[in-house]
């Protein structure tokens, strides 16, 4: 304490000047693309003083949180998922059971009530496994695969908390599936395939890493080694390249990461796929098998966006905010060239669209026609549908695209089908 307080200094070094100048190039881009500052822009999302690490969602950015919640729902249903819902808070015995109080107490809001500990939810998986609980399960059952748009609250320290990026509310479509040892194998490989199926819609190209073993784990090592290697056969069955990630695995079990690189090359962790074999035995749960014996399954624990927080703020600064068009908050913005004289056209041609799905404004502002434009490219609206006299008399639309001064024709019924079209197949 009496010695002379020392001043730490960081600094980068380049190979060559064009390295730097690229490295520039990435923050100044890095900048621009930021997650909060487009979330206020745009005005998605808001964060609060009083609400540290809570994202407050505004109109336009429900309606992306919508499209990709009722996206990942289809998927998970398409692959035999079974929707549930659980509590949000739970007495800490259920996490002294689940060894979540030892190992991730730190983690974790709990208080007392009544001379109880109550804790709020860190993880879903507890309170799945009480739904498993509630009755004898047979083989014939197996595998059970239950879903939920879990929302848990995490102990994030506040120096860590970083927008839609690291938070202390969390929604995960999570997922949790009870199988026998014999089905684990099967089970990966789906979920596997329902991870490549989510990324794709969106053109990302996931990377894939193993997490094995940590120091803290909970369990007996020949177990772990089982479950490494059902994972690591998965992969290969499925062709996959992947890394390993050495001792980054969950304390109940190994797990498999998947990553992507944004537009920037930045590296960003999305989903994972975690086996377990420490829970069931912890919860001691069981089902009968064939010849009448009792057995324990495995469960597996997937999160293919991860949270839907991180994953909304890395997408809005993979894509600088110009959203495909399904998850654009407006779709389409007519724009009259004159409202005092094709206001009335222009509004028809917003009910148009409108009535058949389409999300649409229209800009019945005062300002000129340019400056209109300006503030739709602004707002990242893809279409932009300048309305004046030659489009009032033929019923049609001179469409211009998001970030192209190219402008084209079209009556309003073929936009109208074309624009449906390019929703359906979510371009």
């Amino acid at each position: 304490e009496k010695n002379k307080q020392l001043q730490r200094i960081y600094g980068l070094a380049f190979e060559s000047k064009e390295k730097l100048v690229e490295y520039l190039h990435m923050m100044e881009e890095a900048e621009k693309r930021d997650h909060k500052k487009l979330g206020r822009e745009l005005d998605l999302f808001s964060f609060h003083p009083e609400a540290p690490g809570s994202a407050f969602w505004h109109p336009k950015g429900m309606i992306i949180w919508n499209e990709l919640e009722k996206f990942g729902k289809s998927i998970r249903k398409k692959y035999g998922n079974l929707e549930i819902q659980t509590p949000q808070l739970a007495k800490s015995i259920l996490w002294k059971t689940s060894g979540h109080w030892d190992h991730y107490k730190d983690d974790m809001f709990y208080f007392d009530v009544e001379k109880e500990t109550y804790c709020l939810k860190p993880m879903d998986c507890p309170f799945n496994i009480k739904i498993y609980q509630t009755r004898q399960r047979s083989y014939k059952e197996l595998p059970i695969r239950y879903t939920e748009i879990g929302r848990v609250m995490r102990n994030e320290k506040s120096g860590q908390l970083n927008g839609l990026l690291r938070v202390r509310t969390i929604t995960q479509d999570d997922a949790h599936i009870f199988a026998m040892e014999s089905q684990v194998e099967e089970e990966i490989v789906s979920l596997l395939k329902m991870v490549k199926e989510y990324y794709q819609v969106f053109g990302i190209e996931p990377e894939f890493y193993l997490s094995t073993r940590p120091d803290n784990f909970l369990g007996e090592i020949p177990t772990w080694d089982k479950a490494e290697t059902d994972l690591k056969n998965a992969l290969s069955k499925e062709k996959i390249k992947y890394e390993l990630k050495e001792k980054d695995g969950a304390f109940y079990g190994p797990k498999i990461d998947i990553d992507m690189k944004d537009a920037l090359e930045r590296r960003w962790q999305l989903a994972t796929i975690q086996l377990d074999f420490q829970l069931p035995q912890r919860f001691e749960l069981e089902y009968v098998t064939s010849d009448g014996s009792r057995q324990v399954p495995v469960i597996i624990h997937a999160a293919i966006f991860g949270s839907l927080e991180r994953f909304m703020g890395i997408l809005i600064e993979h894509t600088g905010g110009n959203l495909p068009i399904w998850l654009s908050p407006i779709q389409a913005v007519v724009i009259p060239v004159s409202e005092e004289n094709f206001g009335a056209y222009a509004k028809t041609v917003e009910t148009r669209l409108i009535a058949s799905g389409i999300r649409t404004e229209i800009d019945n502002s005062k300002e000129s026609l340019g400056k209109k434009i300006r503030d739709a490219e602004k707002q990242k609206i893809p279409y932009m549908l300048v309305v004046g006299q030659k489009e009032m008399e033929s019923d049609s639309v001179a469409i211009r695209r998001r970030g192209d001064k190219k402008q084209d024709v079209m009556k309003v019924d073929e936009f109208v089908e074309k624009i449906k079209e390019e929703i359906k197949e979510k371009k």
